[in-house]
């Protein structure tokens, strides 16, 4: 299907409204617009995970050994697969029942299947956790982990969307993995690359001999 698009401002959504596939107008902040907008969201940290990468590729980080420019490489691929996912699957819930057009894609058992099987790829390369891990782990892993918790909150979107509306069931599968992957993906490119990941420490430990404040103890 061709594309053309010619002005990015048409003042038709001046007031609160926007139009779904298939022309149907709603309030720009109706459930089935917080769900692809969230999608929306969520792929533009991927986009910033790819370029951060495309940086270290660039840089020649980890030049002359093959784990860390494998990683890299195969971690770009990876971001562009996901993130031309998540566009279909945001033309998907931009489509409201009655609106499907022929070749629409819809997300499927085989994305999710997909995703699970890279998972259990990645995760043979790595230890057992032993702690919860921080967001961090270099600019990359960052990324991963900010995309991981917007795909928790699209997924948690599309739930709500799917109480009022229909939705494919596999669409919320897949944000649910996906959110599981990025997480592996994170640990995954910390590991390949040789950066620290960020460890939680339970509790903070203050200077010896110093007490908690009223407002920080508990009872």
């Amino acid at each position: 299907m061709a594309i053309r698009i010619n002005r990015v401002y048409t003042r038709t959504g001046d007031k609160g409204t926007t139009h779904l596939v298939g022309g149907a107008k709603v309030a720009k902040d109706s459930p089935r617009v917080e769900a692809y907008g969230a999608v929306d969201e969520l792929n533009s940290v991927l986009g910033l995970a790819r370029v951060f990468n495309a940086e270290a590729l660039a840089r020649g980080d980890g030049a002359g050994e093959a784990g860390p420019e494998a990683a890299t490489r195969e971690l770009d691929e990876i971001l562009k697969r996901l993130q031309n996912e998540l566009f279909d699957l945001g033309s998907e819930l931009a489509t409201p029942p009655g609106a499907e057009y022929p070749g629409m894609f819809v997300v499927g058992d085989a994305q999710v299947t997909a995703l699970e099987k890279l998972i259990d790829r990645c995760q043979k390369e790595l230890e057992p956790l032993k702690s919860f891990i921080l967001p961090g782990g270099g600019a990359v892993g960052a990324f991963l982990h900010q995309a991981r918790t917007v795909c928790r909150r699209a997924e948690r979107d599309v739930l709500r969307l799917s109480r009022v509306e229909e939705v494919g069931a596999p669409a919320i599968k897949y944000l649910n993995r996906l959110s599981d992957l990025l997480f592996v993906l994170a640990r995954w490119i910390a590991r390949r690359t040789a950066v620290p990941e960020y460890l939680w420490e339970r509790g903070l430990r203050l200077p010896e001999g110093q007490k908690p404040s009223k407002e920080n103890r508990r009872g």
